[in-house]
C-alpha cells in the first residue's frame, strides 16, 4: 500500500537583495530618523539652499556605505534592527524634548533609577517606538534576504561602498567651506546626527566606564582641623540643600513676578542673583560642586579620583551624613553615613520608591536634636524633576493650575507645564523654610546655617526645548542659571559684615564657591581652601569665629 504524504505549503515571503535592502535602510536612518538634524541645517544652512540637498546627498552615501558594508549574512538583519531600534528611542528624546545624546546623556541614563526613568516611557513614547522601530523593524525581519556567493558579493559591494565614499567625500571637499564654517559655528548639528552620534557618544562612555573601574581616590586636605570652636561653645552645624532641576528665572526672590517663594521671602535669607552650574545634568553638577575643582578644569575623572568637600570635613572631625531623595550622590557620599529615603520607601511621603522630599523634613527634628558636635548634613532633594513636576508636590501645593498632569509634556500647554514646574518650586520654597525654622527653633543649642543650590536648571519649552541635560557649550541660561540661598543663625551672622554681603548678592556665583564657602562656615583650615571662592571671606569680621 501507497504511503500518502501531505505537502505543507510553503509561506511566501518577499524577496530582496541585501544591497537593495541596505539602501532602504540608509534613506530611512537619514530621513525619516533625523528630523531633529534636518531642522537644525535647514536653519544653520538658510533653507532652502543646495548646501542642504547636497547634504542629504553626502550623509545618504556615507550611510548606505555602513549599510553596505555590514550586509553580510546572518549580520545584516541583527545590525538593521539594531541600528533602527536606537534611531527611534533616540529621535523621540530629540525631536520631543530637543535632547542631545552625548556623553553626559548616556551616563545620566545610566545612573538613573527605575521610578524615573519609568516617568519618561509614557504612551507616547511607546506608541513612537512601535510606528518608527518595531514596524520598520518586523518588515526587516519577514523578508527573504538574497546574497549573491560570497566572492562576487565580495567584488560588488567593494566597488558599490567605494563609489558611495567617493560620492561623501566629493560632496564633502566641494562644500567644505560651507559645511566647516556651519559646524563650527553649530556644534549642535553634528551631535544630533541620529544613530551616529549617539552610537559613538555611547562607546566613549563605555570606554570611559571601562577606565574608570580601576580609579585610586587620591586624598585631599589632609591637613584640614578645625581652627576653633564658636565663641558660645555650641556646635557648628551646617545643612546644604541641594536641588534637582531649579531654575533662577522661576524665582521670586530673583524677581520671577509669581510668588513662587513666599516663605523664603519672609525669612532673613540671602539670594545670589547670578549663580551659575557646572552642568546640566545631575551626573556632572552633583560630583562637581562638592569638588575642589573649578568647572573651567573639573572631569569626571578627576571627580573620581579626588576626595571631596565631605572628606575634607570628616577629617577635620566635622560629622558630615548624607540623605538621598533622588537617584544617588554620584559617588559624594561613598565615605559617609548615607540614608536612602526610596529604599526606605515611607508610604506617607512614597509611592514606588519615588518620594516627596517632606520625607526628609519628617526625619530632621530628630537628628538634628541628636547633634553632638560640629555637623553638616546634605539632603538631596527630588526638587523639580521632570517631566512628571505634577508628581513633585502635595495636592495643597497646587496653587498654579490649571498645571499639566501627566508626564507626556506634548499633551499638555506651555502654560500648563509651568504652573505644574511652579508649583514644584512653591514646594521646595516650603522644605527650605522648614529645614531654616527648625534651625532656628534650636539656636539656644547649635550655631545653624542653611545653604541651598541647584545641581542645574531646566528648559520648559524656549527655543524648543524640554527637560535639561544639553551640552554646556550650547546650553540655555535657563538650564545653568540656578538658585542659590544662604541662611546663617544669629550667631554666625554676628561675624559676617550685613551690609557688606548684601553688596556682593549681585556678583558672578557658581557651584565653585560651595566647596570654600562651607569650609568657612564650618572655620576648617586646610591649604586646599580659597578665601577667594568663599562667599562670605570678603565680608567677614574680626570677630568671627
Amino acid at each position: 500500500m501507497e504511503s500518502l504524504s501531505i505537502a505543507t505549503p510553503r509561506v511566501l515571503r518577499p524577496v530582496i537583495g541585501s544591497v537593495t535592502l541596505s539602501l532602504i535602510v540608509a534613506l530611512y536612518l537619514v530621513s525619516v530618523a533625523n528630523r531633529t538634524f534636518w531642522s537644525k541645517a535647514m536653519e544653520y544652512l538658510a533653507a532652502p539652499s543646495t548646501a542642504v540637498f547636497l547634504l542629504g546627498i553626502g550623509l545618504f552615501s556615507l550611510f548606505a556605505a555602513i549599510c553596505v558594508t555590514a550586509s553580510v549574512k546572518y549580520l545584516t538583519k541583527p545590525f538593521f534592527i539594531l541600528l533602527i531600534m536606537i534611531a527611534a528611542a533616540c529621535s523621540r528624546f530629540m525631536d520631543t524634548f530637543g535632547t542631545i545624546i552625548d556623553v553626559d546623556m548616556i551616563r545620566n541614563a545610566a545612573e538613573t533609577t527605575g521610578s524615573e526613568a519609568g516617568h519618561l516611557l509614557t504612551a507616547g513614547f511607546l506608541a513612537h517606538m512601535f510606528l518608527f522601530g518595531i514596524v520598520p523593524s518586523l518588515l526587516i525581519a519577514v523578508v527573504r534576504i538574497k546574497h549573491r556567493p560570497f566572492p562576487q558579493k565580495f567584488k560588488h559591494n567593494i566597488v558599490l561602498i567605494l563609489c558611495l565614499l567617493a560620492v561623501f567625500t566629493s560632496v564633502s571637499i566641494a562644500n567644505v567651506r560651507t559645511f566647516a564654517s556651519t559646524i563650527r559655528q553649530h556644534r549642535d548639528l553634528v551631535a544630533t546626527l541620529n544613530p551616529v552620534a549617539p552610537i559613538f557618544n555611547a562607546v566613549r562612555y563605555g570606554v570611559a566606564t571601562g577606565a574608570d573601574k580601576n580609579v585610586a581616590v587620591q586624598p585631599l586636605g589632609t591637613d584640614a582641623r578645625v581652627i576653633a570652636p564658636t565663641q558660645s561653645g555650641k556646635p557648628r552645624v551646617t545643612i546644604i540643600v541641594a536641588g534637582e532641576t531649579a531654575r533662577a528665572e522661576n524665582f521670586s526672590l530673583g524677581g520671577y513676578a509669581r510668588q513662587t517663594n513666599p516663605l523664603l521671602a519672609r525669612q532673613d535669607v540671602q539670594y545670589f542673583t547670578d549663580t551659575s552650574s557646572c552642568g546640566t545634568s545631575t551626573a556632572v553638577s552633583l560630583p562637581c560642586m562638592f569638588s575642589v575643582y573649578p568647572r573651567s578644569s573639573y572631569t569626571h575623572r578627576k571627580g573620581l579620583e579626588t576626595e571631596n568637600l565631605l572628606d575634607v570635613l570628616t577629617r577635620a572631625g566635622v560629622k558630615a551624613e548624607w540623605w538621598e531623595n533622588n537617584t544617588g550622590s554620584k559617588g559624594v557620599a561613598d565615605r559617609i553615613a548615607y540614608t536612602s529615603f526610596s529604599d526606605i520607601n515611607d508610604p506617607r511621603f512614597c509611592k514606588n520608591n519615588e518620594c516627596l522630599d517632606g520625607v526628609a523634613l519628617d526625619r530632621l527634628g530628630a537628628w538634628l536634636d541628636g547633634v553632638k558636635g560640629d555637623s553638616v548634613l546634605v539632603i538631596h532633594q527630588l526638587g523639580s524633576h521632570g517631566p512628571a513636576y505634577h508628581l513633585r508636590y502635595p495636592e495643597n501645593f497646587r496653587r498654579f493650575t490649571p498645571e499639566c498632569r501627566t508626564a507626556e509634556l506634548g499633551n499638555c500647554s506651555r502654560q500648563e507645564i509651568v504652573d505644574a514646574y511652579d508649583n514644584s518650586i512653591l514646594y521646595t520654597d516650603y522644605i527650605l523654610s522648614t529645614v531654616i525654622d527648625m534651625l532656628k527653633a534650636r539656636e539656644d543649642r547649635m550655631a545653624g546655617a542653611m545653604v541651598y543650590m541647584s545641581d542645574h536648571g531646566e528648559s520648559l519649552g524656549e527655543r524648543g526645548l524640554y527637560l535639561h541635560g544639553a551640552p554646556y557649550f550650547i546650553a540655555p541660561p535657563q538650564q545653568t542659571h540656578i538658585p542659590f540661598v544662604l541662611w546663617t543663625g544669629s550667631e554666625t551672622k554676628a561675624g559676617i559684615d550685613q551690609a557688606c554681603l548684601q553688596a556682593t548678592l549681585d556678583e558672578p556665583r557658581s557651584h565653585d564657591n560651595l566647596f570654600h564657602t562651607v569650609l568657612g562656615l564650618m572655620n576648617v583650615s586646610t591649604k586646599v581652601y580659597e578665601p577667594a571662592l568663599d562667599a562670605l571671606a570678603t565680608c567677614r569680621t574680626r570677630a568671627a569665629s
